[in-house]
């Protein structure tokens, strides 16, 4: 695993750069509250992140291992499953050393630190959700030899990335691809082109998913403590077999016995295939 991690240097991040963590905190800061869920807002305040540039790792993790145990470590960028499977089981963050540049605000495909920290590590400090991510990463590491690997991504894609909770009658997002995107927190909320459709992990494992835009369909769950149970409580092999004869879903596809919170139109995704 150590030969993944890499110091984080901050010293050779750039005035601009820093600034340019800035312009992406303040853009997120101002129009998250009232769409992200209480859990990610409080992570924000409790680690203290905040425009002023990148955060240095050190410091950060001291704070998020007095609250979950994790820290947070530089990688240069996407690490071997296995890697990130270990990391994750020993409470361990990987974390992109580079941001985006400015014609990147919008989207990027390889995650940088600003997706990776301000997306990802507040939720960390949650207690719940900080054992989910170390349940999956255990899960992740049992997985390696059963054939699975593109059925156990879908988990982390559509809640670790992309999932919404039902927070007092309403719809929050937490997933850190939604939260870390502008465009995207509005979608995931408000527009009429997804399906939004309740947590069912064996639906959501057969359930393929899109990289290169806004997301077809949202997986909405009930609570943190329904999403570690469902991992902890499950017995993925034979739970892999079960499904391997299983065709796939595509994205927006919906069924008959799905929980289905909105039915979408669609349209976004027709419009940008």
């Amino acid at each position: 695993m150590s030969d993944w991690i890499i110091p984080q240097d901050w010293g050779h991040f750039t005035a601009a750069e820093h600034a340019l963590w800035d312009r992406l905190y303040a853009r997120q800061a101002e129009m998250l509250p009232g769409r992200a869920a209480q859990a990610f807002l409080d992570g924000l305040e409790r680690l203290q992140l905040s425009a002023g540039g990148i955060p240095e790792f050190g410091a950060l993790s001291d704070r998020l291992q007095a609250l979950t145990g994790w820290r947070v470590v530089a990688v240069p960028g996407l690490v071997p499953d296995d890697v990130f499977f270990r990391m994750l089981a020993d409470r361990v963050f990987p974390a992109g050393n580079f941001i985006r540049r400015p014609e990147q605000i919008d989207y990027l495909e390889e995650p940088d630190v600003f997706h990776d920290v301000f997306g990802h590590v507040p939720m960390l400090a949650h207690p719940v959700f900080a054992d989910y991510m170390q349940a999956y990463g255990e899960g992740g590491l049992r997985s390696l030899g059963l054939g699975a690997l593109d059925k156990l991504a879908r988990l982390y894609w559509y809640t670790v990335e992309f999932g919404l909770v039902r927070e007092a009658g309403e719809l929050r997002i937490y997933g850190a691809g939604i939260v870390s995107s502008f465009g995207e927190s509005h979608f995931a909320l408000e527009s009429d082109s997804p399906n939004r459709i309740g947590y069912s992990l064996e639906r959501l494992l057969r359930t393929r998913y899109r990289i290169d835009d806004y997301q077809q369909v949202y997986f909405v769950i009930d609570s943190y403590e329904q999403l570690l149970r469902s991992t902890l409580d499950t017995d993925f092999a034979p739970l892999y077999k079960r499904l391997e004869p299983m065709p796939d879903l595509a994205p927006a596809d919906v069924l008959a016995d799905d929980m289905v919170i909105s039915r979408g139109d669609q349209t976004w995704a027709a419009a940008h295939i």
